[in-house]
């Protein structure tokens, strides 16, 4: 076998950055869990400094900072031997108000890791894998990664971008949120709207759990557990589904229950990882995490279930009109989109 040097080279250089960042996503765990990133973002430390501030050993500290620094997430000045944040760094990995904090992210890798097993034994039989049964570590990933962005655009962009919503939900409204999972998304909608109803749903009971004890006691503001295909009620004026449909088994079946249980005149609103039509659309860094995810959770979540759609993190708007359409809505438009999600709406 003869290797082309001018394609081998690249190649090995892209390999060690994938085992370097595989190695170091679980020191991005360590660093968030005990503080380090949020400590440091006060100003420059040593890594004695660092260590006494966050209660940790200095050994370990001055390592972890070392594999950072070498990472780009944190800065080394060489002359004085200090460590700091920038402002884009701190944003990235230490501020929880940031719209663009990243760290959630780095979460979900536990369960796909501690999971690997059970995914190997779906490929060879086909079988899915339930949302229930991967590592709890990955409900709070999916939160933490995911909640930034809600915060950010939900109630600023998102909702102003469908007719007529607002002002319903000014007014009084009744809204379902459909796996809502821990419930971020139905809590920020309930805060900002404390005239309308809001009901989280979900068919995981221990995310229910999660969400009712997270709840903030709002009045305006329940969960409970039920399948999206399903749930009980009736007469909403607003139906909304956050990266949750391309989960779903039967996604037709709840796209069809959201138009059953709206009002005449209610939206279906869907909000949906970003992804082009086509795979070729697709094959930028966006698109890599959404399909690495979609292969180690939405494909066999989706598998686990009846029907078994399957449709993955990168379904793209076609296919997810059409879905929409199958389920019975008219009128699908696009009114956002942000590097991480879409947003759908649908009308009878």
């Amino acid at each position: 076998m003869t290797l082309d040097m001018t394609r081998l080279e690249p190649l090995l250089g892209t390999v060690v950055n994938e085992i370097g960042a595989a190695s170091n996503a679980a020191l991005v765990i360590l660093g968030d869990k005990l503080g380090l990133f949020r400590a440091l973002s006060a100003g420059p430390m040593t890594s004695d400094e660092l260590a006494k501030k966050t209660g940790t050993h200095e050994r370990y500290v001055r390592e972890w900072l070392s594999s950072q620094a070498a990472s780009g997430f944190v800065t080394y000045d060489a002359e004085d031997h200090r460590f700091s944040m920038s402002p884009e760094q701190t944003a990235v990995f230490a501020d929880e108000n940031s719209p663009v904090l990243m760290t959630g992210g780095f979460f979900s890798l536990s369960a796909i890791y501690a999971d690997e097993p059970k995914l190997a034994d779906a490929f060879t039989t086909g079988k899915g894998l339930g949302w229930g049964e991967h590592c709890n570590c990955l409900f709070c990933g999916v939160e933490r990664f995911f909640r930034p962005g809600y915060r950010t655009h939900l109630v600023a962009e998102w909702l102003p971008a469908m007719d007529g919503v607002v002002a319903k939900l000014e007014r009084g409204a009744t809204v379902a949120d459909v796996g809502c999972g821990h419930g971020v998304s139905t809590l920020l909608m309930a805060q900002a709207f404390p005239n309308s109803e809001f009901v989280g749903i979900d068919f995981h009971d221990a995310s229910i759990a999660h969400a009712r004890s997270h709840g903030h006691g709002l009045k305006n503001l329940r969960f409970q557990v039920a399948k999206a295909q399903d749930f009980p009620g009736s007469g909403f004026d607003l139906v909304t589904m956050f990266d949750a449909l391309h989960d779903m088994g039967d996604p037709v079946g709840a796209v069809s229950r959201a138009k059953d249980v709206l009002k005449p005149d209610g939206t279906l609103m869907l909000v949906e990882p970003m992804a082009g039509d086509s795979l070729a659309e697709n094959l930028n860094p966006v698109g890599r995490v959404y399909y690495a995810s979609s292969t180690n959770i939405c494909v066999p979540t989706s598998m686990n279930q009846e029907v078994g759609r399957a449709l993955g993190a990168q379904a793209g708007e076609k296919r997810l009109a059409d879905v929409i359409r199958e389920g019975g809505f008219a009128s699908v438009r696009k009114v956002a989109a942000t590097p991480f999600n879409m947003v759908l709406e649908a009308r009878r």
